[in-house]
């Protein structure tokens, strides 16, 4: 029997749900935020199932399909946000993106500091690996945990960074001074472009960008062990995680999670 227009679309969305995973984030911090999903397009064009920016209320969570060949996708949120005033990437006190609440699918990656999950899906080889993190790259706006639903590594962030912050590195602040970040070194260095906290110029492979070279790596990696605090922190062996993608790992982002 010849399948009709409207049972062929509906089997190609069938196939294609069958082939994603599910992805939660969930807000469990006492206050709003505002999460973000950016998929670079230069490695892959798979794009979750979500608006790429939202509101999400303390205690709430949403859930959506993501690709399974998602590829170079990062997760992060803002906080203390005003879009109406200000609707680009400086309507949120960090995390702020290129398009205000909806992120511009090309040029909407996040103000720093921001904490970040950040995933590749079916990738390595033969396609058998998921990657992911939780990346202190670009600094730290918020307790973060990735979790999944088959027994693969957690990756973490799960304490708060900014009180203990080294004070050259502290900020942005809220109204009654309340830090809201911990930016990393690479974003206070004056020389980014050779640097080895930035691991940049003379410092961009892994044997001249040591984690000594960065001065406070060790506040970032004692306090988050499990989390990817510099360019080439792979090393540590606790920075980058995988799991066989065979598995169809569904994978829960938790803003704030309890300790």
């Amino acid at each position: 029997m010849k399948a009709t227009a409207t049972s062929a679309a509906t089997l190609l969305a069938l196939a294609a749900s069958a082939t994603a995973r599910t992805f939660t984030v969930y807000n469990a911090c006492p206050f709003t935020i505002w999460p973000a999903v950016f998929t670079d397009l230069n490695v892959g064009s798979a794009t979750p199932s979500i608006e790429t920016g939202w509101s999400a209320a303390p205690y709430t969570s949403r859930s959506f399909n993501v690709p399974d060949n998602w590829k170079a996708g990062r997760i992060w949120a803002r906080r203390n946000c005003n879009f109406s005033s200000n609707p680009g990437p400086n309507s949120c006190a960090n995390g702020g993106c290129n398009g205000g609440l909806l992120c511009d699918p090309r040029t909407g990656t996040g103000v720093p500091p921001a904490t970040l999950a950040e995933w590749t899906l079916s990738a390595g080889e033969g396609g058998n690996w998921d990657y992911y993190d939780v990346s202190l790259v670009d600094g730290y706006n918020l307790p973060a945990k990735i979790t999944n639903n088959v027994g693969c590594a957690e990756a973490s962030c799960p304490v708060d960074l900014g009180p203990n912050c080294p004070a050259a590195l502290k900020g942005p602040f809220d109204s009654t001074g309340f830090p809201l970040g911990c930016k990393s070194d690479c974003l206070v260095d004056k020389n980014p472009g050779n640097s080895p906290s930035c691991c940049s110029g003379s410092h961009s492979t892994p044997q001249t960008c040591p984690p000594s070279g960065v001065p406070n790596y060790n506040y970032f990696k004692k306090n988050c062990p499990r989390s990817y605090v510099y360019a080439y922190d792979e090393s540590s062996g606790t920075a980058l995680f995988t799991c066989d993608a065979r598995k169809k790992a569904n994978y829960t982002l938790t803003f704030c999670p309890p300790p």
